[in-house]
This record gives structure tokens, sequence and C-alpha cells, in this order.
């Protein structure tokens, strides 16, 4: 006769437990890998984090349901091992006193992260396993180097992009990046009867059947020709691949492997991302203040209707409404679009980019802090490394120089060319002698 075990006999036997975050994915996962390798069986969880779901406003947010359908292939692959995803809801460390309290868990391990929220739940998570004599192992797999390993020879953080591109590559040229066998060593996860994960509705969400992701697919074709079509928003030039990034459902040494093979324009775009990583670990209050401090100084307007239908994409410039409509529309908006739009908020309408940084991170699905404030800071001319505050886009020549026969505009704007698109709110001439008038008088202050 076959003893079962019970529940209890279970919960006693050592674990280690594997913390799924911003890395959805069971090939090349670096925190993975190394827990099914350390000789135990392994726990994976994910947490919603209460915290970060009641900032969202929207119930059918399409980047939690982009989440929980991962989190979804995830649970279904791990049960052909006999086991799953336990996921939690609520405070993390709330969690991690609970699950403690549940296993015998000898060690954690998770990929790590490096934005200031982040870290602080990590060091607060950190604190409660060393309590309990568990050991807290992270390790790198959202970047190629993490923000400590790429600084200037007197062991300062750089805040020139050009500079840190270039050690950047010299640092990269000796590495192998090999991929990490982690989905060959699933037998290794802990058996779980059931593994049932958590219901959008159990979290307070709701499911969206209008959604369309892009594809988890490394697009050759598109990346080889990059640097000739990047710029112009009618046609599929860019990767599509910064959703996936986002939330780790695809290798950041796969897609490295691919930009050194087939783009060197394309392989920048990866560094900017990481050169943002850094700026925002060194400098964790840029998230909220001005990088170059002089900039707090500006007497922003911040008139509401004008942000209102600049939100709405009803600016009467054209190249700015197309994309704020893309964007509500689809949680996605071209980056030479993204660049138009942001300067137009800050330049001509002297609006607070923080209310543009806050919009553009309700809306994006590939919304990630680091990039958003260094893409916003750097429109306004407060970032570091940004462009000057005297060059101000002409929303109207990026318009023909970029979208010349209007398809892009078309798109997006029905009513383009008729009476019913309403007239610009600003005068351009006006506005662009206004911004140089107040940065000059902020910065001369």
């Amino acid at each position: 006769m076959v003893k079962t075990q019970t529940t209890t006999e279970m919960n006693n036997k050592p674990i280690n437990v594997l913390w799924f975050r911003r890395d959805l994915r069971l090939e090349d996962n670096t925190a993975l890998y190394h827990s099914l390798k350390a000789g135990l069986p392994v726990l994976a969880v994910f947490i919603f984090d209460k915290a970060i779901l009641d900032k969202l406003k929207n119930i059918r947010d399409p980047r939690l349901l982009f989440i929980h359908q991962e989190l979804s292939k995830l649970n279904a692959k791990l049960k052909e091992f006999d086991s799953g995803l336990s996921t939690y809801y609520g405070k993390p460390t709330n969690i991690w006193e609970a699950i403690t309290s549940t296993y015998n868990v000898q060690n954690v391990f998770a990929n790590s992260d490096y934005e200031p929220y982040s870290r602080t739940r990590d060091n607060q998570v950190k604190e409660i396993l060393k309590k309990k004599n568990i050991t807290f192992h992270t390790f790198k797999d959202h970047v190629i180097f993490e923000p400590a390993e790429v600084m200037k020879d007197d062991g300062k953080p750089y805040t020139v992009f050009t500079p840190f591109s270039r050690k950047w590559k010299t640092y990269a040229q000796t590495l192998s990046l090999e991929s990490l066998p982690s989905e060959q060593h699933l037998s290794s996860m802990m058996h779980l009867d059931g593994g049932d994960i958590h219901s959008l509705q159990q979290i307070g969400f709701e499911q969206s059947d209008e959604l369309q992701f892009p594809e988890r697919k490394i697009p050759t074709t598109v990346i080889k020709n990059y640097h000739n079509t990047r710029d112009y928003p009618f046609i599929p030039g860019t990767s599509r691949l910064s959703l996936h990034l986002r939330f780790g459902t695809i290798s950041i040494r796969k897609t490295y492997q691919a930009a050194i093979q087939l783009s060197e324009k394309w392989l920048d775009e990866l560094i900017w991302r990481e050169f943002y990583q850094m700026i925002i670990y060194h400098f964790p209050e840029s998230a909220t203040n001005s990088f170059k401090t002089a900039y707090d100084r500006i007497a922003w307007q911040n008139n509401e209707e004008h942000f209102i239908k600049w939100c709405e994409g009803k600016t009467g410039y054209p190249m700015v409404d197309a994309g704020m409509r893309e964007l509500n529309a689809t949680g996605f908006m071209h980056n030479r679009v993204r660049m138009v739009a942001a300067s137009f908020l800050t330049k001509h309408l002297l609006i607070d980019w923080r209310w543009g940084e806050a919009y553009f991170a309700e809306k994006l699905l590939d919304y990630e802090l680091a990039s958003n404030v260094g893409g916003w800071q750097w429109a306004a001319g407060s970032g570091c490394d940004a462009a000057p505050y005297f060059r101000i886009f002409n929303p109207e020549s990026q318009m023909n120089k970029f979208d010349p026969e209007k398809k892009y505009i078309r798109k997006w704007i029905r009513e383009f060319d008729t009476d019913a698109y309403p007239p610009p709110i600003v005068d351009h001439k006006m506005a662009r002698e206004r911004c140089l008038k107040v940065y000059k008088e902020a910065l001369s202050g």
C-alpha cells in the first residue's frame, strides 16, 4: 500500500522559490535556470502587487491583460511537468510573510529590477527573508550590463549617451552571452495539484477581447532595414518588441545577438534603453524632478483645456493628433511621433513634462519608467544628454518630412482635410518665441 503525503508533510520539505516579476518566460531565464540547478524542488510564484494595481485607472488595462495572458501560458506549460504557477494578490511583504510561513523555504531566486519602487520593495523583502535565514538571490537578466557595470574611468555614472554607448560596445565585445537552457530543467519544479492562477476578476479587472499584442518574434527583415525605415510611422519599420522587453517575455540576450548580426542602429536603441535604466538607478530623483535642476524653475502654463485637447488628439497639428489617437486606440505610438508629441506639449503648450509622462504611463503598452522619464526629459530639455531647449520641433515640417503622403495622418484622423478637423490651438511661430523666452528667463535666473 502506497502512503500519500499530506499537505503538511509536503510543506515541511525544503524548497526553493522562483519569483517571477518582469521576466515572464521559461526559456533563457537566468533566475529560473539557477533555481532549477540548486538541488531542491522549485515553487514558482507571481505576486499581483496591490500597490501597483490600485493606481491603474482602466479595469481593462491592456498591460495587465497581457501579463495575465503570459502567466496563463507559463502555468499551462508548468502543468505539463505536474507543477504550476502560484499567484498571490496583495502587498509583497505580506505575501512573503505568508509564503515563508506556509513552506519550508531555503532560498528565493529572482531577476534584478533597477527602478526605485522595485529596489525599495526588494530591500524590504530581503529583510523579511533574512530574519528567517532565507537567502535572496538576484541575477542580471533584464539588461546586458547592470547600472554599475558601465561607468566612467573615475567610477562615476555616465550622463551623456555617446561615451556610455562607446564603452558599452567595447565591453560587449568581450561577452559570449550564451543563452541559458532553463526550459530544459523544468522537471525540477515542485509538484503541485491544481495550479490555477488568479482570475482577472479576483484582482479587480475585466477581460477584453479587442486587444492585439505584438508578436513575440524577432522580425529580422524589419531590423535589417531599421536604419532606413525607423522614422516613418506609416510603414512597419520598427521591431515592436518593446512590450516583450518590458515584461521579459523575450530574452535580452537573444535580442542583443540579433542586433549585432542585423543592425547597428537597432543596437543603439537597446543601448539607449540600458542608458536610461542606468540613469534611473543612479539618479532615482529624476523620476519626478528635472535632471537639470534649473529646469524646475520654468514657469509652465499648464493650461488644462490645452492638455485635454492634446490627450484627445485635437490640437489642430496632424502629426501630434495622429500620434495621440494611435496611442489612445492601441497603446502604441511610433518613436518619431512620440518625440514630436512630447516636444509639442512641453514647448508649444508650455505644459510640465510630468503631465505628459503620467499620461504616457497610463496609456503605453510598453511603459517603462526609466525610458518614459528619460524620453520626456529629453524632449523638455531638462534631462541628461537632452535636446537643447532651443530645439523645438516644427510639427508641420516633421509631418511633411516623415509622412509626406499623409498616409499615417489619414489613418488616424478620419476628418483630416475637412471642416470637422479643428484649427491649431496655438500658432507655431508665437509658441516657439514664447517658449524660448520662458525657458531663457528660467535658466538665466
